[in-house]
């Protein structure tokens, strides 16, 4: 389904239990992680919600976040050509190409008898837009990196293709999205948000700003960190940020 103008397709969707999928040209209300909100000029991006019914365990939530972050990234990939070596996954669900930010994922569950009953997946993918007005620190688009334009519609069902087709076989699912996960290998500067909520200016370190690698994903989504003097440290989201 296809709707011009709406507050929020995640929204849209919750709102009408019978629909499965539901793309929009301009969002009113749209919104990211933590109730962040997400620009997108009309028309020219690819904003859409989608609806998956898995029934598996509550504890599971992280495998249905890994599933789309690595369909979105395959779908993405597939049109990058030889740029893409600069894609990645920048935990938990963000798409990254180089230090810049090209899609955002918001997935909300419902929980019914400890299972997952019903997740809405929502995405916002910057295909055209070359121009932001608002102080999103790192945007990007596809259009900015390839010169071409894109055609919503089409990257949708590609997208939505790839997500069938990882559900299907889920064998390789954190082998995937650890080898496609940003800032993988090697040692880069982060900060812990519980010392320090205020932001990092211009990517400079604080005091708070300590150096490690990823060591793992544990199965609920959490990141550990190795320090240098070989601590491990594991962070739920918004407990440690990038300093980039």
């Amino acid at each position: 389904m296809f709707i011009e103008t709406i507050n929020s397709t995640n929204d849209y969707l919750k709102q009408h239990p019978d629909e499965t999928v539901v793309r929009t040209a301009f969002q009113t209300a749209g919104r990211g992680q933590q109730g962040n909100g997400w620009e997108s000029e009309r028309g020219q991006n690819l904003l859409f919600s989608t609806r998956l019914k898995t029934s598996l365990p509550a504890d599971e939530q992280w495998t249905i976040n890994m599933l789309v972050s690595v369909a979105l990234y395959k779908t993405i990939h597939a049109k990058l050509s030889t740029l893409n070596a600069k894609l990645s996954i920048k935990w938990p669900n963000d798409l990254y190409w180089g230090d810049k930010k090209l899609a955002g994922i918001l997935i909300e569950h419902t929980l019914s008898g400890g299972r997952i009953a019903d997740s809405i997946v929502g995405i916002g993918l910057n295909l055209n837009q070359t121009m932001w007005r608002s102080d999103a620190p790192n945007p990007i688009s596809l259009k900015q990196i390839t010169g071409e334009e894109y055609d919503a519609e089409h990257m949708m069902q590609a997208f939505l293709k790839e997500l069938a087709d990882l559900m299907a076989n889920v064998s390789y699912l954190k082998q995937e999205y650890m080898s496609a996960l940003y800032r993988r290998e090697g040692w880069f500067w982060w900060e812990e948000r519980e010392v320090s909520t205020a932001p990092t200016m211009n990517g400079q370190r604080t005091e708070q700003s300590f150096e490690a690698r990823i060591a793992d994903i544990t199965e609920h989504g959490e990141l550990v960190l190795q320090t240098r003097d070989n601590q491990l440290r594991t962070y739920h989201f918004k407990q440690i940020k990038y300093i980039l």
